[in-house]
């Protein structure tokens, strides 16, 4: 029986030394188990037939646990993509994707970003392979990655792939979205975090809505993405923040997530906050209509700094730090219309 437990650990230790190599030398590891030679008191105690046997046994346990390694993902284009092992080399081309890789703990891994990805500081350090629309095909294929993660709007996939460059592409949309890319990047990583990075998140968004007083509920809000105007509809993932803040965004979802709007269509919903970015600031005072509005006579705008706005409008790890930023503007400017709003008497039932 010894000589028997001897064997099979020698047999299954030579297995999984050779099994990891690539799938045309699997005929070769088969070879070199039967053909390796074992211990003399194995020799002894069984013939050379019994002893292939058992080679061949030991070989098919361990081995489908072997192709179990093996990865197979289905991006959001339907496209199935297989990598022997966890990609060591990998370059994002989406924000948000550069972040869920780091939030996930593989920052190490990247070794190139799109323009735009510049969170967390070190990703910074790395090269930059142009926009994620308009990506420099040479300098990716030059920094020889394992991976190269994208969105789906991107146009060099199908280039990337003719040049044998693995391509996951996958873009969040909602917060149905940020979870699934969550657990398909973890898949892909080889973590087991995405579940917990997910429930934080979900948690301190949570906690954002808690956050609002009651009287804040039903404010009506118009989240400007950028100055197209392009505004942020119920279906998309600020709409879906927004909805769980319990205030009202006055563009439908039968719009669209980020609808391009006539000015005219905010003016005659006549908002009671205005949510935007600096980069809109400027151009708002110059549209038609829009200095009549409430919103805008009475400074209820929250602008948002570019670092703060990078934060919001990416559906990944952060999303929870957008809702604070809301929830907070929604305190402050929100908060000054329901007390100058209030009915006398509740005024005069909190005076001592």
């Amino acid at each position: 029986m010894k000589s028997l437990i001897l064997f099979l650990n020698q047999a299954l230790a030579l297995a999984v030394g050779r099994a990891s190599a690539r799938h045309g030398r699997l005929k070769s590891v088969l070879r070199s188990a039967q053909q390796k030679t074992i211990s003399d008191d194995c020799r002894r105690s069984f013939p050379l037939k019994i002893r292939r046997y058992l080679c061949w046994f030991g070989l098919a346990i361990l081995l489908p646990a072997v192709a179990a390694h093996a990865l197979e993902v289905t991006d959001d284009r339907g496209i199935t993509v297989s990598l022997a092992q966890p990609p060591q080399r990998i370059v994002s081309l989406l924000p948000s994707l550069t972040e869920t890789v780091c939030e996930l703990g593989a920052c190490a891994r990247l070794v190139g970003v799109d323009r735009y990805s510049d969170y967390p500081a070190s990703v910074k350090q790395l090269p930059q392979v142009g926009g994620g629309l308009d990506p420099n095909i040479e300098a990716i294929v030059a920094l020889k990655p394992d991976l190269v993660l994208m969105a789906t709007s991107s146009r060099a996939g199908e280039r990337l792939r003719s040049l044998g460059v693995k391509v996951l592409a996958l873009e969040p949309k909602t917060h149905a979205d940020v979870k699934r890319v969550l657990d398909k990047v973890g898949q892909v990583l080889g973590v087991s975090d995405a579940a917990r990075v997910w429930r934080v998140i979900d948690a301190a968004t949570q906690a954002a809505a808690q956050s609002l007083p009651q009287s804040l509920r039903n404010t009506r809000v118009y989240f400007e993405v950028n100055p197209g105007p392009y505004g942020a509809g119920e279906a998309s993932f600020i709409g879906e923040t927004l909805t769980r803040l319990g205030v009202q965004n006055i563009i439908p979802a039968k719009l669209g997530p980020f609808p391009k709007l006539n000015p005219e269509f905010i003016v005659r919903a006549n908002p009671d906050v205005i949510m935007i970015g600096q980069r809109s600031l400027e151009s708002m005072g110059q549209r038609p209509g829009w200095a009549g509005m409430r919103a805008m006579r009475e400074q209820r705008l929250c602008v948002f700094t570019t670092a703060q706005s990078d934060v919001l409008v990416r559906p990944g790890p952060r999303m929870a730090e957008g809702a604070r930023l809301m929830a907070q503007c929604l305190v402050d400017k929100a908060g000054a219309l329901v007390r100058a709003t209030a009915p006398a008497a509740t005024v005069e039932s909190r005076k001592p």
